[in-house]
């Protein structure tokens, strides 16, 4: 219930309004979020390469509603790509296609991405088209398709939800093309003919997809994004026992949680990547945070007590 009700807030208008306004809020989402500027961003990139830590910056944006604020977002990108590439940067970078105009035209979206696509390309670095909620699954997986192709570009990838029922036929389709996945357990509220309702369930699932696309033949890799110990235990588990080339796969958490763990994988000899989003619109990616696990509420219920 308790998540329903975070994830309803992250979409909701008058709940936004509230929380940007709020300053405990916003110094609470800096646990979660690097900051407002690529500054910031990169500030926190670059401690993480000191510890060994990869990284991937987020220009934190979704559902953009106006042709004109479309462009600031490639620039924002272009100027993140290259920012990367001059200061030599251990870093990807992902991105939302509502972000580029998707819910404005399919068309605009491919147009925008192509820009940024090309900046990505000509300096060398990963891009991840990120997943959102299971109405833009088909659309995202198909301009995926699409821009990889067209760009001969092997250092594009997208991502799969785990609690998704379909995830299972789209993981081994992805296998077989060699694709880029990063595997996350999903954040958006979906009914419960579509996605598993059960926490059980979704674990279940992201370890036999974990296992099963780790043990197609050929070049697909897989980030393996997840906090819970378990899930990380298990793949840890089935990388040893099956001897999976350490060029097939990475792991990947959110900067703010288990940072300690993220330090213990990097020591491993792991590719351990941080996912690190920067930007003003904070606010549904922070809703998503708490409603993902108890103790960020919990951290956030005694921020306003301490306070």
């Amino acid at each position: 219930m308790l998540r329903q009700i975070l994830l309803y807030l992250s979409r909701a208008g008058w709940a936004r309004n509230v929380a940007v306004n709020w300053r405990l809020a916003q110094r609470v989402a800096r646990r979660f979020v690097a900051g407002e500027t690529l500054e910031d961003a990169v500030r926190v990139v670059r401690e993480l390469n000191g510890r060994g830590i990869l990284a991937t910056l987020d220009c934190l944006g979704e559902s953009v509603k106006n042709v004109e604020d479309t462009q600031v977002v490639v620039n924002a990108y272009q100027t993140t790509l290259n920012r990367i590439h001059t200061e030599k940067l251990q870093s990807s970078v992902s991105l939302k296609l509502t972000h580029l105009g998707l819910d404005i035209s399919e068309d605009l979206c491919i147009a925008n991405l192509r820009h940024i696509l090309g900046t990505a390309k000509q300096n060398g670095i990963q891009l991840t088209i990120d997943m959102e909620d299971s109405s833009y699954t088909d659309t995202t997986l198909r301009i995926y398709r699409t821009l990889r192709d067209e760009y001969e570009f092997d250092n594009v990838g997208t991502v799969i939800q785990a609690y998704l029922r379909r995830s299972e036929a789209d993981m081994q389709q992805l296998a077989a093309e060699g694709a880029h996945v990063r595997l996350c357990k999903g954040a958006y509220l979906e009914p419960p003919e579509v996605a598993f309702a059960h926490k059980s369930e979704v674990d279940a699932n992201f370890i036999k997809l974990t296992r099963q696309f780790l043990s197609a033949n050929g070049t697909s890799y897989l980030a393996i994004a997840t906090h819970d110990e378990k899930m990380i235990s298990a793949a840890e588990e089935f990388i040893e026992q099956n001897q999976v080339p350490a060029d097939r796969y990475e792991f990947q958490m959110l900067y703010g949680i288990r940072a300690e763990r993220q330090a213990d994988l990097a020591a491993k000899g792991f590719k351990m990547r941080v996912y690190v989003p920067f930007g003003e619109a904070w606010y549904p990616y922070f809703m998503r945070r708490l409603a993902e696990r108890p103790a960020n509420v919990w951290f956030f219920i005694r921020s306003i007590f301490q306070r």
